[in-house]
């Protein structure tokens, strides 16, 4: 039940999108009209033409070629009113494709970010792709089938009363037992459709992930492993789609018989009325063509149950990413004219889950052109720390105040324009080094770009490729390695000439001396701005002005390199551990 509810409620939901395209469904329509009956008329016209054929040598050919060119004319306006039906019908899909997949793309950028975090992309790329692809498939042949189906069963039904009402009666009442199968068979395997394509997601998602890790998986000779989980999905996706598949088939043959006894009990009627003299030869002709183009469109429906069915599933995937829980929309339109940098945290406390808390009454006050570098085991708490600053999560209780003003009464675009991130993980896109430099400020001059890449030590190597500031990168700049694309980054932040910087491990890939050269290039930067580092290398935050040392997301020390090494607490430990052989 609960099943039958969401698949009608699928179908209700894809009807509504295709609503702005009611004008091309009703040119569509109008077309199928004409082109049904035109083909309905091609029956009378040839049986006409029997019956002018009178006997053996006795032709009416006057009649009979006058009736051939009619019949001509009325193939090929079939041939060009089909066409113009298929043209409208491709625009509502096609349409109707490409406005789901801008809404489930904007969707992305809506939802919070742990809805991203805590869904596989594979799985999410799927359905923008994939599920979205098969819901086009099911509409396009839906309005085809539908459209002509419709108007070719009204109207051979209108042409058979007209001929003979009790054969007529005969197929009307026997020609419905195949919806009744199709319907049967249609709730028997809509549940398979279904988890045929959660399985798609998930396949998906595992060669994504597969892919992108692929150096990973060969240094730790993880490929025979992986090969046989991928075969667990594959296998299943096997089993589960040739069910669905098998079963959504049946429905043509099982509709196809029903039919044949159809078409066999009117031309067996129709002989006994022959016979008696009530119906001619040219009539049955014509009675058994409009009882075969009657149960047409319900072979037609069932022929395509297997795509409709898919398409009903992918549906379902589609809005439930649509309608899943947008971010907490900002409280207010207040904006910061000019971010200082003053950053004050007040009994925060937050978790993933509640079972599990994180944070717990963390305070801070950061003054303005202070350079906090944040320590501690990993798991402490240290980049939801930064996720919080940049309201990539909210806090579960407590304030974030960026110059006295509460974070939650700022809008999140004026806040995370205060701020300029490097992460470790470093991402670049497809497109040339100068479009990824000015990521952050498109505004940006080719002298601001190249100064920004100057400062950030990334000049020199730019500067040797092929062709320079031009050199497109490929997808997730796989033609660099991983410090240069670190240093792009750290480039493309200095462009941004932000208030706050925050660096997560920003130096990581870095060699030594390049890394000494990028410190420097900070400090300059950051002279009287406000700046937080993640780090592992306590080498690189001895001249913090606030070393805070995390510990199950509590502060548990703070204070000067040297105020920490003094005191001989965790920190020392850290230190100590970090350089005991040198």
């Amino acid at each position: 039940m609960k099943n039958s509810a969401k698949k009608s409620s699928s179908v209700k939901k894809v009807l509504k999108k295709i609503k702005p395209y009611s004008l091309y469904l009703i040119l569509a329509l109008v077309s199928a009209i004409i082109s049904v009956s035109l083909t309905l008329y091609i029956p009378v016209l040839t049986g006409n033409a029997i019956d002018n054929i009178i006997d053996k040598g006795n032709v009416d050919f006057a009649s009979v070629i006058q009736i051939l060119v009619y019949i001509g004319v009325g193939i090929g306006g079939v041939a060009l009113f089909q066409w113009i039906m298929t043209y409208f019908t491709n625009i509502v899909s096609y349409r109707t494709v490409r406005d789901l997949r801008r809404e489930v793309f904007e969707k992305f950028n809506t939802v919070p970010l742990s809805y991203i975090d805590t869904t596989p992309h594979g799985d999410l790329i799927s359905r923008v792709i994939n599920d979205v692809d098969a819901v086009g498939d099911g509409l396009t042949q839906m309005f085809l089938q539908l459209f002509s189906g419709i108007v070719t069963i009204v109207g051979t039904l209108v042409f058979m009363l007209t001929i003979n009402w009790k054969i007529a009666l005969v197929v009307v009442v026997l020609t419905p037992l195949s919806l009744f199968v199709a319907a049967f068979i249609g709730k028997m395997t809509h549940n398979r459709f279904t988890r045929q394509q959660a399985l798609n997601g998930d396949i998906s998602s595992y060669v994504e992930e597969h892919i992108g890790n692929q150096r990973i998986v060969k240094a730790f000779s993880y490929e025979d492993r992986a090969f046989e989980e991928f075969e667990k999905y594959n296998d299943e996706l096997l089993e589960v789609g040739f069910k669905a598949q098998f079963a959504g088939a049946l429905a043509n043959p099982s509709t196809r018989f029903v039919n044949a006894l159809v078409y066999a009990a009117v031309g067996i009627m129709g002989a006994l009325f022959a016979v008696a003299g009530t119906l001619s030869v040219g009539q049955l002709s014509c009675f058994l063509t409009y009882a075969n183009q009657y149960t047409k469109p319900f072979n037609e429906v069932t022929g395509v149950l297997t795509q409709l069915q898919t398409g009903i599933a992918a549906a379902g995937r589609v809005f439930e990413v649509l309608e899943a829980d947008n971010e907490i929309p900002d409280n207010s339109t207040k904006e910061l004219g000019h971010c200082k940098g003053n950053v004050k945290i007040e009994n925060v406390n937050f978790s993933y889950t509640k079972e599990k808390p994180l944070i717990t009454n963390f305070s801070l006050n950061v003054k303005s052109g202070s350079h906090i570098a944040i320590v501690g085991p990993t798991g402490c708490g240290k980049t939801t720390f930064i996720n919080l600053l940049m309201r990539f999560y909210d806090t579960d209780s407590g304030k974030i105040s960026i110059d006295g003003v509460d974070i939650m009464d700022i809008t999140r675009d004026n806040l995370r324009k205060c701020y300029g991130m490097v992460l470790q993980d470093s991402w670049l896109f497809n497109g040339t080094i100068m479009e990824n430099l000015r990521y952050g400020n498109e505004n940006a001059t080719e002298e601001e770009v190249i100064a920004a890449a100057k400062a950030a030590y990334a000049h020199s190597f730019i500067r040797r490729m092929s062709d320079g500031y031009n050199t497109v990168i490929s997808e997730d700049g796989g033609n660099l390695s991983q410090g240069q694309k670190q240093l792009l980054c750290i480039a493309r932040a200095m462009l941004t000439n932000p208030s706050i910087l925050i660096l997560d491990e920003a130096t990581s890939s870095i060699d030594t001396l390049t890394e000494i050269r990028v410190q420097k290039a900070f400090a300059k930067m950051m002279k009287g701005k406000t700046s937080f580092v993640v780090a592992h290398r306590l080498s690189t935050i001895k001249e913090s002005d606030v070393i805070l040392v995390m510990k199950d997301g509590n502060i548990i020390e703070q204070g000067t390199h040297e105020e920490l090494l003094a005191k001989g607490g965790f920190y020392n430990k850290l230190y100590n551990s970090q350089f005991a052989k040198q």
